[in-house]
């Protein structure tokens, strides 16, 4: 059963300065590149919006002013990202959020669009552990006895994402449930 599910993928997390991909902007994107279940690939970097961090962010993120002041802007950052995720799925705990940050940004500086199929482990997690009170990923974490050291920064949300993805994968009781998700 194992060996249907998806063995070659990238995990994909970002943080935010909010939760309007109109009005915030992206401070940090992580991916992970899968390959036969395997991390081979880490991209990271952290990116420097046109306006301050506020302390509620820094304070959840651990991003700092001073930490993006070097940092590239979105339009630089993003065709490294794209060449990075090529045409592979991307996983994510609530990808929907991710990808609509990194479409606006993309659409407002290029052509094209990022239009990979995705996977969300917040869905796995429901259809898979339905009587769960939260599917925070924190809150997974926990559950599974995933370490959860540096939460809300994106490459260790990435690797959070990569273990429960794994336990999910090893929990599940029906290569077909997973198969309607993709």
């Amino acid at each position: 059963m194992e060996n249907q599910f998806l063995k070659d993928y990238t995990i994909v997390d970002i943080e935010t300065t909010g939760l309007s991909p109109n009005k915030n902007e992206i401070i940090e994107i992580s991916a992970l590149k899968i390959r036969d279940n395997k991390v081979v690939e880490k991209f990271t970097t952290l990116v420097k919006p046109d306006a301050d961090i506020n302390s509620f962010i820094s304070d959840l993120t651990g991003i700092t002013n001073d930490m993006v002041q070097t940092a590239p802007n979105i339009k630089s950052v993003l065709p490294d990202f794209i060449d990075f995720v090529k045409n592979d799925y991307i996983i994510g705990h609530n990808i929907e959020f991710d990808l609509r940050f990194l479409r606006h940004n993309y659409s407002k500086y290029f052509t094209n669009s990022i239009d990979n199929k995705s996977l969300d482990t917040v869905k796995l997690a429901r259809k898979f552990c339905p009587n769960l009170g939260s599917y925070k990923l924190e809150n997974l974490a926990k559950q599974f006895n995933i370490s959860t050291k540096g939460h809300h920064r994106a490459l260790n949300d990435c690797e959070m994402t990569f273990q429960l993805y794994n336990v999910l994968r090893q929990n599940s009781t029906s290569v077909e449930q997973i198969k309607i998700m993709l």
